[in-house]
């Protein structure tokens, strides 16, 4: 049987029955204007992009709208794959979680993930006198990446020394509540959940873009 809701959880659930269709469209509308703000007052003001002309602009350009056009799609490929990665856990675990609840707790969780956004972006724009693009690229906040010089460490590794930071670690817990908040069972096995199916997937996926990263 499942456990009663916590006074905690019973707060909580008025945020989960929020509209989830729009609560995607607000994810997205603010990792747009935090991008949009990087790339026009932090990237663009760089000295390399200050004296593009032509083709170069042009290229400059195309690629900054691209990435803007493409964060729906960024972010529903990461709420689908996270999501059944941890429907297939709580299956394997005997858990009856659905995979829209799953979906939804991967797009709950990821608003953790704007906090750094958040933080690189005011570094970058009060703190930072004129960087490169190679340090706005390796820069992030908390991560195991700011032990090292990013200039001795090879470009295939930044992506795993950003990943590897203490808002993933925060994910992992998001997750955890995530999924206890949806099964409503023992909290041991919400975590047993995710360091049995995301934790090993996540390291997987670090290693392997480590791997093909040319």
């Amino acid at each position: 049987m499942p456990r009663e809701f916590s006074e905690l959880e019973l707060k909580a659930r008025g945020y989960f029955n929020l509209d989830k269709r729009m609560f995607f469209i607000v994810i997205c509308v603010l990792n747009f204007l935090i991008v949009f703000i990087q790339q026009n007052f932090i990237v663009a003001e760089i000295a390399a992009f200050q004296f593009l002309e032509g083709t170069q602009m042009l290229i400059f350009q195309v690629i900054a709208k691209l990435k803007l056009l493409g964060i729906p799609l960024m972010y529903a490929l990461k709420f689908t794959v996270v999501g059944f990665i941890l429907y297939t856990g709580c299956f394997m675990w005997g858990y009856k979680v659905s995979y829209a609840k799953s979906w939804q707790i991967a797009m709950f969780a990821e608003l953790i993930f704007f906090l750094p956004k958040i933080l690189k972006t005011l570094w970058f724009l009060f703190f930072v006198g004129d960087p490169t693009y190679w340090d706005f690229q390796a820069f992030y906040p908390f991560s195991i990446m700011n032990f090292y010089n990013h200039e001795a460490v090879d470009q295939r590794y930044w992506y795993s020394f950003q990943a590897l930071n203490i808002f993933e670690i925060a994910y992992w817990v998001a997750l955890t509540y995530g999924v206890d908040f949806a099964a409503r069972k023992k909290k041991s096995v919400a975590n047993a959940i995710v360091l049995t199916s995301y934790i090993p997937l996540f390291i997987f996926w670090l290693w392997f873009y480590a791997a093909v990263y040319d």
